[in-house]
């Protein structure tokens, strides 16, 4: 991982998807330097064995595992529940959960999966644990987002959001990241004054488990882009660099790649798409209006 610069100990920092890939990296990286972590996974025996080898590999005990299927806004906000059941605060928040769909599925929710997963899993979720995160400032909220947004084609199609009319896999992705991003600007919005910072980073092209859960023509499409993908250690830098380093201490509403700030398109800097975005997002998840005093979220 990237020069270390910044000793975390006695901080708190919850990362989703934190099995494998990026999720995993990263909290091998914040182990080290002395985060306190909370793992989230879908699957217990896959948190347990990544749980076991970030305490062997970085001698970090303060490590523990919460569950929570990010398809299933009911997971969400049990897991919600039951971190702030036990009164800690948190100064990291790490969206990191996300999946990608060849064909098109929808959730328990009846809400198409990409969508719901990679864009109304972060929402949901960061909205629910956001009073405990204010209380806990300076404190920081980080998100995996993607350059996939390029494939969202242009500004976010309001009246197709879950794919109904037409879709297309990389189209899909490349929604939900574009999704991302303009909720981490918005959250920012919301959050100014309050000493908690947002942000989402590029983690460049990473090889990841999607084509595992995808079926034979993904694993194809994997070999032949292999020798352009980074290692997951270095698609993690970034985040970890936005969880941990001084230097982006007060820096919110950033898109960053290889630890520096990148240029978004105009249609990702839309703050009329942002706001309206996240009005919808709210409706989505049965939440109540935010202000910066966020109430609990709980339905």
């Amino acid at each position: 991982m990237a020069q270390a610069t910044a000793d975390l100990k006695g901080k708190l920092c919850m990362i989703t998807g934190a099995t494998s890939g990026i999720g995993k990296a990263a909290a091998l990286a914040l182990a080290r330097l002395g985060s306190s972590l909370v793992l989230v996974a879908r699957d217990r025996a896959r948190g347990e064995r990544t749980l076991e080898e970030i305490v062997q590999k970085t001698g970090n005990r303060q490590v523990e595992l919460m569950l929570a299927d990010f398809s299933s806004q009911q997971q969400i906000r049990q897991l919600a529940r039951n971190f702030l059941a036990k009164e800690r605060p948190l100064h990291i928040l790490f969206n990191n959960a996300g999946v990608v769909m060849l064909r098109r599925e929808e959730t328990v929710d009846g809400i198409e999966t990409t969508f719901a997963v990679n864009h109304l899993g972060y929402f949901l979720l960061t909205r629910l644990l956001l009073e405990r995160i204010q209380a806990s400032a300076p404190s920081r909220i980080v998100s995996t987002a993607s350059d996939a947004y390029g494939y969202a084609g242009g500004r976010l199609d309001f009246e197709d959001l879950q794919s109904q009319k037409r879709y297309s896999t990389m189209n899909v992705y490349g929604k939900s990241k574009l999704a991302n991003i303009l909720f981490t600007q918005e959250l920012a919005r919301s959050l100014e004054g309050t000493g908690v910072t947002a942000n989402c980073f590029h983690p460049g092209l990473v090889g990841s488990n999607f084509a595992r859960n995808n079926g034979p023509l993904a694993s194809i499409g994997m070999l032949l882009i292999r020798p352009f993908i980074r290692s997951v250690k270095k698609g993690a830098e970034t985040g970890v660099h936005l969880c941990a380093s001084p230097a982006v201490e007060g820096v919110t509403g950033g898109y960053f790649f290889n630890k520096g700030e990148r240029r978004l398109k105009a249609y990702a800097r839309n703050e009329e798409d942002a706001r309206r975005l996240w009005n919808i997002s709210e409706r989505m998840t049965g939440l109540r209006p935010a202000s910066k005093n966020v109430a609990s979220g709980f339905a």
